[in-house]
């Protein structure tokens, strides 16, 4: 599989989640054709600035927040400001 092409699909993923909503990395990484990239969804999404990519709104399976480029608190607030209980 083309690493270019799943991190394509990711961002396409990620980019459709609604305000309010949420996926985790393994729902991102499934939907992305490898439902074993999780962590490899996680490194996508640590290296997106495009604000038109909400990776913010990617959380880990345990229901954490997990990592975001701008600071794990950031994220938190950001999704708390759209009504995601975390």
């Amino acid at each position: 599989m083309n690493s270019n092409t799943f991190k394509s699909r990711v961002l396409k993923i990620v980019s459709k989640i609604p305000k309010g909503s949420i996926m985790t990395y393994k729902q991102v990484a499934t939907k992305a054709g490898n439902p074993k990239a999780a962590r490899i969804v996680g490194i996508i999404m640590s290296k997106n600035f495009d604000q038109k990519i909400p990776c913010h709104r990617v959380i880990r399976s345990d229901g954490k927040a997990g990592g975001y480029n701008q600071g794990a608190n950031n994220k938190i607030k950001k999704l708390r400001a759209e009504g995601v209980k975390i």
